[in-house]
């Protein structure tokens, strides 16, 4: 997926994927209705709230992350969808990953999760009150799993 900028629309059909599904699972608004102008792909890779997505591969791959997750994990949009998103937890930290990502599966979604993040130099963090969901697009086909979180602490 090319980088989120104005030529692309900010990547506006994966945005709308993203707010719609978190919509759908959470019943409220990933972005408020009042700030939701023409461009809400755009307010979307610049929220001041990290949100991150992957894909549906075996071993899911990053695919969206708006400019707080790439500050925070200290990478590139090219490296970091280039990431297989189980390598955002150290290994110690990964069977506890996956049990939260299966139970998102499961039902769907998740509030309040915490859980130990590494950024690509190291440097440890906590993630809190994370939110995490399926993705779907408008036929209800699954598109792979979304985190949103605005408290981490780091370690």
């Amino acid at each position: 997926m090319p980088y989120p900028a104005e030529a692309n629309n900010f990547l506006v059909e994966h945005a709308s994927c993203l707010i719609h599904s978190y919509e759908q699972s959470f019943k409220s608004e990933l972005i408020p209705s009042a700030q939701k102008s023409d461009p809400f792909a755009k307010q979307l890779f610049y929220s001041p709230f990290a949100v991150v997505s992957h894909n549906t591969e075996i071993d899911p791959v990053f695919n969206y992350a708006n400019v707080t997750a790439l500050e925070l994990f200290e990478c590139t949009w090219d490296e970091f969808t280039r990431l297989p998103s189980r390598l955002s937890a150290e290994p110690v930290n990964q069977a506890e990953r996956k049990r939260l990502l299966t139970q998102v599966s499961t039902h769907g979604y998740i509030k309040h999760y915490e859980g130990i993040r590494i950024s690509k130099s190291g440097r440890r963090f906590l993630i809190k009150n994370a939110r995490v969901w399926n993705l779907s697009d408008q036929q209800g086909r699954y598109m792979g799993q979304a985190a949103c979180f605005e408290e981490w602490q780091f370690l």
